[in-house]
């Protein structure tokens, strides 16, 4: 019997330019002297070479190991010991050396907090946006266990955008993710518009998890239903042969149809595309989404 690598022959469209000259090596460099972690080396992301070579990075903050074992990423798990409270300070540096104008910020889960590291991820805000006044803030959060206290701490901070992925279709969410719930993930998308409506809301979907097309569908309508305004959707990529493995590889063409139904659907920006990640090209999904928002507010 093959094995489902064997089965599933990576497509030409998934093929990736490798870039590790100039502002890559530059910004790596940095990362390790500052002692930063980011999602686009410790998830593996596809689009590491591309986005470092353009002096883009997503900043990953309370340390590189994360309390939960999703089954499709690679981040690594266990028992944290780290919880650095000059990390703010040290990622609102880094952000002004590489002069950034939209930065993203994640973290991995630290169920072992209290807050579930909502203070830092403030802090982190704050500290950006005394340093770079004119950047634009993402922030890419956990659902802090459905706790709500630690939510409006985030959202007092005021990021220009609130991100919470729901990562896949209601079906499969329980074999995909661990400890996170679909439906405390829209409630936390929910709640946090109506602590501040003027904030937009995004979310990301992996695709070729076993998910079918009108499941997506439903994901989209139950997103629109808590006024999510962002949506991306990518294919799934096993990082390791440990992890959840991929059932298929989602043609370009079915990334299309499902972007024209976002938009149908009242989303003001979809990213769609087999090499689609969450942060990619988030600072034009955030342009794209604000000139949709001004067109919404002259025909209103």
């Amino acid at each position: 019997m093959k094995s489902n690598k064997e089965k599933l022959k990576k497509p030409d469209w998934l093929k990736i330019k490798l870039t590790t000259e100039g502002n890559y090596t530059e910004i790596k460099d940095m990362m390790r002297t500052k002692t930063l972690h980011t999602v686009c080396e410790e998830a593996r992301c596809p689009n590491i070479y591309e986005c470092w070579a353009n002096r883009t990075a997503t900043f990953m903050i309370l340390g590189d190991i994360c309390t939960r074992a999703c089954r499709f990423c690679a981040v690594k798990t266990g028992l944290p010991t780290e919880l650095d409270l000059q990390e703010p300070e040290r990622v609102a540096e880094a952000a002004e050396q590489m002069g950034l104008r939209h930065c993203v910020v994640t973290s991995v889960a630290r169920d072992d907090l209290a807050d579930g590291g909502a203070s830092i991820f403030a802090g982190t805000i704050r500290a950006l946006r005394e340093r770079l006044p004119f950047c634009r803030v993402e922030v890419l959060i956990p659902d802090f266990m459905g706790n709500a206290d630690s939510l409006q701490v985030v959202m007092d901070a005021k990021p220009d955008i609130l991100n919470h992925n729901i990562e896949t279709v209601e079906r499969m969410s329980n074999r995909v993710r661990a400890k996170a719930k679909y439906r405390r993930s829209l409630e936390l998308l929910k709640r946090a518009k109506e602590m501040n409506p003027k904030i937009p809301t995004k979310s990301s979907i992996m695709l070729g998890v076993g998910e079918t097309y009108e499941e997506v569908l439903q994901a989209m309508d139950d997103l629109r239903a808590v006024d999510c305004n962002i949506l991306t959707l990518g294919q799934y990529l096993q990082p390791t042969p440990n992890h959840m493995p991929i059932e298929r590889y989602v043609h370009p063409d079915e990334f299309k149809s499902l972007k024209e139904e976002g938009y149908k659907r009242g989303f003001r920006h979809v990213e769609s595309g087999p090499l689609v990640r969450s942060s990619y090209h988030a600072h034009e999904q955030t342009d794209s989404a604000a000139a949709a928002q001004e067109r919404e507010l002259s025909n209103a």
